[in-house]
């Protein structure tokens, strides 16, 4: 017979939740809280600081975040709710979250290649533009290029040895992932502490290659503390026994997630740092 808490059917039927409506109302919060700081003249000049608002909406946001994730982890490790359909559907869900993170980082590519297939005259008709000293790709980047590849082949070590149910490599390769991870982070900024140009400037094609390359670049660095942190979680729950052979979707999420940031920096390395540096050699 059937254990009473197995659910009988396909279907995961919710119980009652406050985080819908907290992390929306948050997320206003948030919304409002960055206009303000950016525009404390518009409204709410009572408050004490520009960024008042915004942090407390952020610690809304990122509370609603852990308690509702905490939430999912206890109805599939615990209350054993995550059916196979279930769990397709998940993955599913996450293939549509990878598909518009893609299209996202496709309007950056495209701000990008915008101003260096056809350089205006702001620009000196050259890419990169005049008064634009790029980085040598051979250097940091290169260096970064090869810490996500080899993070790659580290998570990859990780879920082969959850499939054979390797608890100490699952550890192992989820530990390395994570400090190849952070090193990416600092690697990068440091990048961005000595770059020769700023993200503003006085000239409108400095100014624009400035912003197209630190908003694809820094989007991207977001994405990697972002994955790091994904899977340090995963490492917690490898920990803790979370995981099994036939029932890791959680991990699955963060590799795929990882890969997707790797297959991300590939295209940036070698279209803004290497194809779009042009014939100037770089910042030592």
């Amino acid at each position: 017979m059937a254990h009473a808490d197995t659910p009988q059917h396909d279907y995961h039927l919710l119980s009652p939740s406050p985080w819908p409506i907290l992390g929306s109302f948050s997320a206003l919060v948030m919304a409002l809280g960055a206009v303000h700081w950016m525009h404390p003249e518009t409204f709410l000049s009572f408050m004490p600081t520009k960024s008042t608002l915004f942090l407390v909406g952020l610690a809304g946001v990122l509370y609603t975040m852990l308690a509702w994730w905490r939430d999912v982890v206890d109805e599939s490790v615990h209350k054993k709710e995550h059916t196979p359909v279930i769990k397709l559907g998940l993955r599913y869900g996450m293939v549509l979250f990878i598909a518009s993170e893609v299209m996202f980082f496709v309007a950056w590519f495209w701000a990008y290649f915008y101003g260096a297939l056809y350089p205006t005259e702001a620009m000196g008709h050259v890419w990169p533009p005049k008064g634009i000293e790029s980085f040598d790709p051979w250097h940091l980047p290169f260096m970064n290029t090869v810490i996500l590849l080899l993070s790659g082949t580290t998570v990859t070590w990780a879920h082969h040895a959850l499939l054979e149910g390797n608890r100490k490599g699952v550890v192992q390769g989820l530990t390395l992932t994570v400090i190849l991870g952070f090193f990416f982070s600092c690697v990068q900024a440091y990048e961005y502490a000595h770059a020769a140009f700023s993200f503003g400037g006085n000239e409108a094609g400095a100014n624009f290659y400035a912003g197209s390359f630190f908003m694809a670049t820094g989007f991207h660095g977001f994405h990697v503390i972002i994955g790091t942190i994904f899977l340090l979680i995963c490492l917690v729950r490898a920990y803790r026994g979370h995981f099994t052979p036939t029932s890791h979707f959680g991990f699955e999420a963060a590799a795929w997630y990882w890969h997707f940031v790797d297959v991300v920096w590939i295209f940036l390395f070698a279209s803004i740092y290497v194809w779009g540096a042009g014939s100037v050699v770089a910042h030592g």
